[in-house]
Parts: C-alpha cells; sequence; structure tokens
C-alpha cells in the first residue's frame, strides 16, 4: 500500500465518526484508531506464519504422564462445581462484604456460592444440590474458563 492509499483513510476516519479501522490483506496490517490520544498510524508487513509439523508423543512419555494425572484426581475427591461461562471469580458480593461460603460449611440446594462477572454482568454461581464445602479452587478476582473447577464439594 502506498502512501497516497493510507492518506485517503486517514481522511475517510477523521471525516467519519469511525473510531478505529483494522485491514489485513496478504502481509499487509494496517491499523488506524482516533480519540483523544493522538492519532496512530501502524503499518506492518508480517512474514507468512511457519508451523511446525505435529510431533507424536513418544510412548513413554504418555505413560509417565497418565500417573501424574492420576494423583491430582484422587487428591480432589468429590463432586465438582465448574464455572458455567468465562469471567473473573468472586467469592464475595463486594469487596468489604464476607465471601457467600467458607471451606466446611454446609449450602443448601439454591444458595449463592461464588459470583462469575462476565462483560460488566454479574451471574450469582449457585448450589444445585445440597453440599459440604470441602475445597474453594479458586482466589478471589482470578479469571476463570468455561468449566474451570470453582468448587469441590461433598454431596449430603
Amino acid at each position: 500500500m502506498d502512501i497516497k492509499d493510507l492518506k485517503v483513510l486517514v481522511k475517510m476516519i477523521t471525516e467519519t465518526d469511525i473510531t478505529e479501522f483494522e485491514m489485513e490483506s496478504g502481509e499487509e496490517r494496517i491499523f488506524l484508531k482516533r480519540g483523544t490520544e493522538q492519532q496512530i498510524v501502524q503499518y506492518q508487513a508480517a512474514p507468512a506464519p511457519v508451523y511446525a509439523a505435529p510431533q507424536a508423543i513418544a510412548p513413554a512419555t504418555a505413560a509417565a504422564a497418565a500417573p501424574a494425572a492420576a494423583p491430582a484426581a484422587a487428591e480432589e475427591k468429590g463432586e465438582r462445581i465448574a464455572s458455567p461461562i468465562v469471567g473473573t471469580f468472586y467469592r464475595a458480593p463486594a469487596p468489604d462484604a464476607a465471601p457467600y461460603v467458607e471451606v466446611g460449611q454446609v449450602v443448601e440446594k439454591g444458595q449463592v456460592l461464588c459470583i462469575v462477572e462476565a462483560m460488566k454482568l454479574m451471574n450469582e454461581i449457585e448450589a444445585e444440590f445440597r453440599c459440604k464445602i470441602v475445597k474453594i479452587s479458586r482466589e478471589n478476582a482470578e479469571p476463570v474458563e468455561y468449566n474451570d473447577t470453582l468448587f469441590i464439594v461433598e454431596k449430603l
């Protein structure tokens, strides 16, 4: 892309209400952003990505990995309560409030265990059955992925 094309793109951005513009074409990448900061114009010619061929796991490595997974599973006996969404795990309704649950506490079906914030929405995670909290697997304000273990509980 030559300088004339870039000037046309910059003019288009400044004359409209568009705040960001990104374009990729082959090895070229253009990113334009405007706002209260200085206008940023980035131009990058990236080399084509090089991918390594997949390699098979050696049988000895696979055999060694299997016993390592077994103690971790044996360590966490009980039912898992997993995150239904990607977000941020919170143990309490506010930073200065007491946590919803503690280890050793018995909770009833429908009782709130924690909050997972996703896109500024606070999603309360409730107990689906009566249980005792055996382990809290996440720290407060820690990011969680879909199906990450939040709690290990003992069903009552």
